[in-house]
């Protein structure tokens, strides 16, 4: 069994208000202090925990309900909270909001539940004074099943504005941790995606972190937030699926700044399947890494980077060759990207052939329950698979691979042979581990080769 000790939920009233800045600042201040400080994030993102694991100095986990289910979810937070002192879990979009997906909630209030995690609510109150009261009391009530313990008052204008606030609240019994005033400083650059990742600029970020932390612990009573992740019920549950070991092989997964979108927990269940995950950045290094018997070529942001790549020929045809030769492959997003002939002007490794891609206006976004067309690496035609997409791009032709269900219907896309798996899907493959063993197996072969 597993223990689920100290733990909290930073949430917020909807997206925007600053509920990453508030939950990594958290983080980063606890650390500050010396205590061992362990984060998830609620839901799909890749983003955010990397910015978890820039104030933790450890991995960030997911908690999808969506891809992993609710026992899995609860079996992931006791893993990510092993060896800590209190895990700071960063929850999606409002409070409320789900996944929009039949049958399944997913949201940050349904979390919470599901792992007994009391919650911190982040307002933004820029343009508000007595209307904060009426809104948090909403969010209090709601729900009597979620513990909404305490209130961050973010982007106030002055110290007057924040007396107005606490005063409106006096009369709620829901904590007010703190205010934090308005700063720009602490808003960090955004992209079509969201936030940029901390692998592209991460020296910069640390200096940013660190006045993060510094402006939390002056602005946040983090006693109070200790006091209420302590108050979290302690439990014992069972470990999440792990995947059996297959025999060794070596795997290059592709890494730098263009490709940092990969769950741990994909790579956790590779690593107890037998696989020694060798990293490679397409950007800069010349070959796949000796030896490798698979590619795992995960998302990132190479739109950003199509320059870079392009002028890396050597890279490229040394993964046009291999793949064609059979290596084992899978690609998701940024990875099939990186596999067309072209990403808008600049040639790319031209693995698929007559496929190109090109940047869209048209935000894809969603979850997706997918069953193959074909045989691949992972399994025969048939094998259903869940994920979500999450892109502004496009390729043509889509590919057929792949029958998707999303909230709009069906279609097909992906490209897939019993040794390449290319799409838009992002996979987190904690509750499916026997997929992981079958990726695994077929790159022992290509190793043993």
């Amino acid at each position: 069994m597993e223990q689920l000790g100290a733990r909290v939920v930073i949430a917020g009233t909807h997206s925007g208000v600053g509920k990453t800045t508030v939950a990594t600042g958290i983080m980063a201040a606890l650390r500050a202090r010396g205590l061992r400080v362990a984060s998830a994030k609620v839901g799909p993102d890749y983003i955010d925990p990397g910015y978890h694991r820039l104030a933790t100095g450890r991995d960030a986990h997911s908690l999808d309900v969506f891809m992993s289910g609710e026992g899995v979810v609860v079996s992931l937070a006791a893993r990510a909270s092993a060896g800590s002192d209190v895990l700071v879990v960063e929850g999606v979009m409002g409070l409320f909001d789900g996944a929009g997906v039949d049958g399944v909630d997913g949201s940050s209030a349904h979390v919470s539940r599901l792992i007994d995690a009391p919650v911190i609510l982040v307002v933004d109150a820029s343009a508000m004074s007595g209307s904060v009261a009426a809104l948090v009391h909403g969010f209090a009530t709601f729900d009597s099943r979620v513990a909404l313990r305490g209130v961050v008052l973010n982007r106030v204008g002055s110290d007057a504005h924040a007396r107005m606030l606490r005063d409106a609240l006096a009369p709620l019994n829901v904590t007010v941790i703190g205010a934090i005033a308005r700063d720009d400083r602490l808003t960090w650059r955004e992209r079509h995606l969201g936030l940029v990742p901390v692998a592209e600029n991460s020296a910069a970020l640390r200096s940013s972190m660190d006045r993060l932390a510094n402006v939390i612990e002056s602005s946040l009573d983090l006693d109070a937030v200790l006091a209420i992740s302590n108050g979290a019920p302690p439990r014992s549950v069972t470990p999440p699926p792990t995947a059996q070991h297959v025999g060794a092989s070596r795997i290059a997964l592709a890494a730098g700044p263009a490709f940092s979108f990969v769950y741990p927990e994909n790579l956790e269940l590779l690593a107890a399947a037998g696989a020694e995950l060798v990293p490679f950045d397409p950007l800069s290094d010349s070959h796949i890494p000796e030896g490798c018997g698979a590619l795992y070529a995960g998302g990132g942001f190479p739109e950003e980077y199509a320059a870079a790549l392009g002028e890396n020929r050597v890279m490229l045809e040394d993964i046009r060759l291999r793949v064609a030769a059979g290596l084992v492959t899978w690609a998701e997003c940024g990875g099939l990207l990186l596999l067309c002939e072209s990403l808008g002007a600049v040639a790319m490794a031209g693995v698929l052939k007559g496929v190109h891609a090109k940047m869209s206006e048209r935000l894809t976004l969603g979850y997706r329950r997918v069953t193959t067309r074909v045989p691949g690496p992972f399994g025969p035609a048939g094998t259903q698979l869940r994920g979500h997409e999450f892109h502004r791009s496009v390729t043509t032709p889509t590919g057929e691979a792949l029958e998707v269900v999303g909230r709009h219907g069906s279609s097909r896309t992906g490209f897939m042979t019993p040794h390449l798996f290319a799409s838009y899907l992002h996979q987190h493959l904690s509750a499916t581990p026997t997929l992981v063993e079958r990726f695994a197996a077929a790159a022992r072969l290509g190793s043993a080769q």
